[in-house]
């Protein structure tokens, strides 16, 4: 047998018996929602663990408005979005810019307004920014995506275009989705959502929508080639995935490169997924949620042929929106675990995820009592994460 497979053995083994010895019983203390029976071991209410390196939290800010996304620029600033379309840099003290104009007009009603954000891989040549957005069009609103050039001077974005709307329009105020990432490739993936309502729900099995799904389009706004669904009849090419219900999470895992979502399922059911080119999701036809009602949805099922299963669900919800792989070295036992910030939750989520399997959670900054809308790495090493309430934090090794 080769070193590098008795290393990564060996390796495994120590993380296996570290994990072992820092379980405790799961984080989730509430009642289930539902009596539903998970497809594995696992897949639900992991055990507890909990840090062992000392950290701590630091609120750089609270004169943010709504911030809905966080990316960090090449020079260790913070580039944010507000739910109300206004976009603000962030700098490490927490001194906020202006407000940055030439933005396209947003729906800020409901659960709309100015959503994810990313940066160009060669941003500091270019100066791109691509953020998606709830606009306003003949028939309702759609989830749609803008891309425009930071200027010099960084009042404005100059040049903003519209560069892909998710259809059909709906006249709702819901489940946008909102999440966007540049892959390897230098394409972009967007996540989008159903729309809510009873009469758009469908729509997340429908090939012909982009309502529910994953999309994979070029900086142009047009389907990547060599998709699963390009050339099939009445099927949009730029579908990735499809069978999801309100994605606001989006990221790669740092060793794979695989991508990874979440979504909000309704009473209950949130999720983790690996998202894989093709595959259907289920919702609404399997889901491991309940009305807010209380009924049950569909025909009562959580799992179906044809249909992936979560990684990982909540029953409660925590409500999962942002989130990112951690892949710095100021903690080292957070290498490779995945982060999300939880609005209802009130907490960030740590995951340690191996071979798509959740060995432990933890719930951080549950103190804080804040509703935490994204999580991103920055070119430090911390994570900083941005809250409903409008504080920004830095969370790092003391």
């Amino acid at each position: 047998m080769k070193k590098s497979v008795l290393y990564l053995l060996a390796f495994s083994m120590v993380s296996y018996i570290s994990m072992a010895q820092n379980n405790s019983a799961s984080v989730e203390t509430k009642a289930p929602n539902s009596s539903y029976k998970s497809a594995f071991e696992g897949q639900t209410r992991a055990n507890g663990i909990k840090t062992k390196t000392p950290y701590g939290f630091k609120v750089l800010t609270e004169g943010l408005k709504s911030p809905w996304g966080v990316k960090s620029l090449p020079d260790g600033r913070l580039i944010i979005t507000e739910k109300g379309g206004t976009l603000r840099i962030a700098k490490a003290t927490g001194e906020l810019s202006k407000p940055i104009a030439g933005l396209p007009a947003v729906n800020s009603d409901g659960q709309g307004g100015l959503l994810g954000i990313t940066i160009d891989p060669a941003f500091a040549k270019n100066r791109m920014v691509y953020v998606v957005f709830s606009e306003n069009v003949e028939g309702g609103t759609h989830t749609s995506v803008a891309k425009g050039r930071l200027s010099a001077d960084e009042s404005k974005i100059e040049g903003a275009t519209v560069i892909y709307r998710a259809t059909p329009a709906h006249k709702g105020t819901l489940h946008y989705g909102g999440r966007i990432l540049f892959d390897k490739s230098g394409n972009l993936f967007i996540s989008t959502g159903e729309r809510s309502d009873l009469v758009t729900r469908p729509q997340a099995q429908a090939l012909n929508s982009s309502l529910g799904k994953v999309i994979h389009i070029t900086t142009d706004g047009k389907p990547v080639a060599g998709d699963p669904f390009a050339g099939k009849d009445g099927a949009k090419p730029e579908l990735y995935s499809y069978g999801h219900r309100n994605v606001q999470g989006l990221a790669f895992h740092p060793v794979t490169g695989e991508l990874y979502s979440n979504e909000f399922g309704p009473r209950g059911g949130d999720e983790v997924n690996h998202v894989r080119a093709g595959k259907n999701y289920g919702w609404p036809t399997i889901t491991y949620g309940i009305e807010y009602s209380g009924k049950a949805i569909g025909e009562v099922i959580q799992q179906k042929e044809g249909m992936e299963q979560p990684v990982y669900y909540w029953d409660p919800s925590v409500s999962p929106s942002g989130m990112t792989f951690y892949s710095g070295n100021m903690i080292p036992e957070w290498k490779n675990n995945l982060f999300i910030g939880c609005l209802s939750g009130m907490h960030i989520a740590r995951l340690v995820i191996e071979n798509d399997k959740v060995l432990g959670e933890e719930r951080l900054l549950t103190e804080e009592y804040q509703r935490f809308r994204d999580v991103t790495q920055g070119n430090d090493g911390a994570l900083y994460a941005v809250t409903d309430q409008g504080r920004l934090y830095r969370i790092a090794k003391k």
